[in-house]
C-alpha cells in the first residue's frame, strides 16, 4: 500500500492505529453496563483525531518519551470527546447525530450522557497526573496545562452560549473561540512538548501555531455548518443558528480569506523549529481543505 503524500498525513497513517488501541485501553473502568458502554460510545465512535495527532507530533518534535506523549495524546482526547458529549445536549446545541451516529444522549439519555462526560475529563487527568516516563514536575505542568484548557473551554462555551448573533463583533467572536476551540488545540501541542522538556521558546513558537490552528479550524467548522455536506460530516448542518458564526458574520468569502491567514501566520509560527515543524505545518493544509 502506498503511503500518503503529505507530512501529517503519513503520521497520522503511522499513528492512528496505537492510538486507537490506547483509546480502547484507557476507558474509565466503571459500572453499572450501561454507563461503561455509554463511555466506549463516547470514546470510540470514528473521530479525525486531531488534538491526540497534534500532541503526539508535537511530542515526536521535542523527542518526548513515547509513553508520555501518548499520556497526553489519549487525555486530550477525552476531554475533546467529553466536550462533544456536552455540546450535543438539549441545553446546548440539542444535536441529533454526531460522527455520523446518533448523539450519546439520544442513545442513553440525557442524565447518563452527563455522567459520561464527567468521567471523561476526571480519567483524563488521571492520565496526565500519573503519566508513565514523566518527572513528577512534568506531571504536575501537564496537569496544570490541561486544567487550564478545560476552563478555557467552559468559560468560552458559557460565552457562545450567551452572545447575541445579531450584536456580536469579530473580536467577540475570536474570543469566544480561542478559549472553546482554541484552548484544547494549544494543549494538545504544549502538552506533547512538554513532555519533551521543550524550551520556553520553541513553547512559544508551538502555542503562536495552536492558537492560529485553532482559530482556522473553527471558521472552517462554520463554513461547513452553511455548506457542508450533513452525510460527509457525520453531524448536523444548521443546528448551530442560534449561535454566533465567523462565516455568518463576515461572509463566506472573508471567512475563507481569513482561514488561509490563520493557516499561513499558523506555519511561519513555527519557523524557529525549522523541518522539525512539517508534520504541524502541514496540519495548516488539512485544516484548510477539509470537508468534514
Amino acid at each position: 500500500m502506498a503511503l500518503p503524500d503529505h507530512p501529517f498525513d503519513r503520521f497520522a497513517a503511522s499513528q492512528r492505529p496505537g492510538l486507537e488501541d490506547e483509546l480502547r485501553r484507557a476507558l474509565p473502568e466503571t459500572s453499572p453496563e450501561y454507563l461503561a458502554r455509554a463511555v466506549s460510545d463516547a470514546v470510540l465512535s470514528p473521530g479525525k483525531r486531531f488534538r491526540p495527532l497534534v500532541a503526539l507530533a508535537a511530542g515526536e518534535l521535542a523527542s518526548a518519551p513515547a509513553e508520555t506523549a501518548r499520556a497526553v495524546a489519549v487525555a486530550t482526547e477525552l476531554v475533546h470527546a467529553a466536550s462533544l458529549v456536552l455540546d450535543d445536549l438539549p441545553s446546548m446545541d440539542d444535536a441529533r447525530q454526531r460522527r455520523g451516529r446518533p448523539a450519546l444522549h439520544l442513545v442513553h439519555g440525557t442524565a447518563t450522557a452527563e455522567l459520561v462526560a464527567v468521567l471523561l475529563v476526571a480519567r483524563a487527568f488521571e492520565l496526565v497526573g500519573g503519566a508513565a516516563g514523566a518527572s513528577p514536575a512534568t506531571r504536575a505542568r501537564l496537569t496544570r496545562e490541561l486544567a487550564q484548557a478545560v476552563e478555557a473551554c467552559c468559560s468560552g462555551q458559557a460565552d457562545d452560549l450567551a452572545a447575541r448573533p445579531e450584536s456580536v463583533r469579530l473580536e467577540d467572536l475570536e474570543a469566544i473561540h480561542a478559549r472553546k476551540t482554541g484552548a484544547l488545540f494549544v494543549a494538545a501541542v504544549r502538552g506533547g512538548a512538554i513532555a519533551g522538556g521543550a524550551r520556553e521558546a520553541e513553547l512559544e513558537a508551538l502555542t503562536r501555531f495552536a492558537r492560529n490552528l485553532g482559530l482556522a479550524f473553527q471558521i472552517t467548522d462554520d463554513l461547513l455548518d452553511l455548506e457542508g455536506d450533513a452525510e460527509v460530516m457525520g453531524k448536523d448542518r444548521g443546528r448551530e443558528g442560534h449561535r454566533a458564526n465567523f462565516a455568518r458574520l463576515l461572509g463566506a468569502d472573508s471567512a475563507r480569506r481569513l482561514v488561509e491567514e490563520l493557516s499561513t501566520a499558523a506555519i511561519e509560527a513555527l519557523g524557529p523549529l525549522g523541518r522539525r515543524g512539517r508534520v504541524l505545518a502541514d496540519l495548516s493544509r488539512v485544516v484548510r481543505e477539509r470537508r468534514a
